[in-house]
């Protein structure tokens, strides 16, 4: 891509999907109503490779296909961070949970986010309630206080870990809430 500002940018792009194949564009389209990110981004970028479209263009064109489609792309839905939803889903988990723990996580599509999850002894394991992405860690938020945290998810899920570990008489663990490490500490007994 060429540094000549969004609108030429926008024109490249556009000529090439127009130059992608019509079977292809259909599939991509295809991916996109169905909120299937990765998968129309691999679709453009192996079909466009031979005409010189990167991974970075692939992620551009499937971006403006989603802002074509608007509000008929079927989202997929946020996790429920609600107290009584989290409480429903951690009295459903086979084992007794000892603690409630977020963890830092991360990839391209969302960035980071935070995975709330319920720690169990007998079994011992981990099962997980929620991802808290940005976007819906700032739906969940509606404005309210941060409480000092920079970063949505850390918010989110620190009031909805802490209020579930109080129902659930158990701890609440998260060893970053400040900065996204998806190699901090984890909970031990």
């Amino acid at each position: 891509m060429t540094n000549r500002g969004a609108a030429g940018v926008d024109q490249d792009i556009e000529k090439q999907w127009v130059a992608l194949p019509a079977g292809i564009r259909t599939q991509v389209d295809g991916f996109v109503l169905q909120d299937r990110l990765m998968q129309a981004i691999k679709l453009v970028w192996e079909a466009g490779r031979v005409q010189g479209v990167g991974l970075r263009e692939a992620q551009v064109m499937v971006h403006l296909r989603y802002l074509h489609f608007g509000d008929r792309v079927a989202r997929t839905p946020d996790d429920p961070i609600d107290l009584d939803s989290l409480a429903t889903l951690a009295h459903g988990i086979r084992g007794r949970v000892v603690a409630i723990e977020a963890v830092w996580d991360g990839d391209t599509v969302h960035g980071w986010f935070v995975n709330l999850l319920a720690i169990t002894d007998e079994p011992v394991g981990q099962k997980g309630l929620a991802t808290i992405y940005w976007s819906a860690a700032e739906r969940a938020l509606d404005g309210a206080d941060t409480g000092g945290l920079h970063h949505p998810s850390a918010a989110a899920a620190t009031r909805a870990g802490t209020a579930l570990a109080e129902h659930l008489g158990v701890p609440f663990h998260f060893a970053s809430p400040d900065t996204p490490d998806d190699d901090a500490p984890r909970w031990r007994p």
